[in-house]
């Protein structure tokens, strides 16, 4: 299989699934099982869950790593440096994307058109931005974000947070991302856009979880989307 080098680490050609979980034993193995088909290898990067997220994950054959105990931010680099193919998938272990969607999402790296893909819930609808206040104020930011991001670089993308995405594993290195929350996704489109990588976007559908609820509170995590935005608008 063929390699590429990156800061003398080799890097076989394919896909890594890199899958964040913390507390996520009734959903994780379903999405590994989903994942396999469409990746070469799959690893779980484990938030010092409290039940089974590490057995079940190893049990279907991921590769377990543990984050730094930072956030979803944090699990993200730890995802990237624990890659050994080319290019790396991001999806949550809740069961809110669909692996089924890999292929589309890794295609335009694949054929050289893009070096980030990014899952866009504006074409393909979300079950997670719609139904109450909490919601649409996320709604609402999100697109205010991605109106300043578009105007900024000249885009016309029409989702810049959702964390179900591709990207060459070598770009990922080398942006230096520093956020340890969920502005992890802004911050990786807007510094490859700010670094001349190619973006581009693909319709997924985003669903609702398969249990639990969402830990992005929205008060308490408003004010560092804004300083994360206006921090990497310059």
């Amino acid at each position: 299989m063929a390699s590429t080098s990156v800061n003398g680490l080799k890097l076989s050609k394919g896909v890594t699934a890199v899958i964040p979980a913390r507390n996520e034993e009734p959903s994780i193995g379903g999405i590994i099982e989903r994942a396999k088909p469409h990746c070469d290898e799959i690893v779980v990067v484990d938030g010092h869950s409290k039940d089974k997220t590490i057995e079940a994950a190893k049990q279907h054959g991921a590769r377990v790593v543990s984050d730094n105990k930072k956030g979803k931010g944090d699990a993200i680099r730890v995802g990237a440096l624990a890659a050994n193919y080319d290019i790396v998938v991001f999806l949550d272990a809740d069961g809110s994307h669909d692996p089924a969607d890999i292929p589309r999402l890794v295609e335009p790296i694949k054929r050289g058109t893009a070096d980030l893909v990014i899952g866009s819930r504006g074409r393909g609808g979300s079950d997670e931005l719609h139904g109450d206040i909490e919601k649409l104020m996320r709604l609402v930011g999100s697109d205010l974000i991605l109106i300043g991001i578009n105007m900024r670089w000249k885009q016309t993308l029409t989702d810049s947070q959702n964390g179900f995405r591709a990207i060459r594993t070598d770009v990922i290195r080398s942006l230096g991302l520093t956020e340890n929350i969920t502005t992890i996704e802004q911050e990786m489109t807007m510094k490859c856009l700010k670094q001349g990588h190619r973006v581009d976007e693909v319709p997924t559908h985003e669903y609702a979880r398969t249990h639990g609820t969402s830990t992005i509170k929205l008060r308490r995590v408003w004010f560092r989307y804004i300083y994360s935005f206006l921090k990497n608008l310059v």
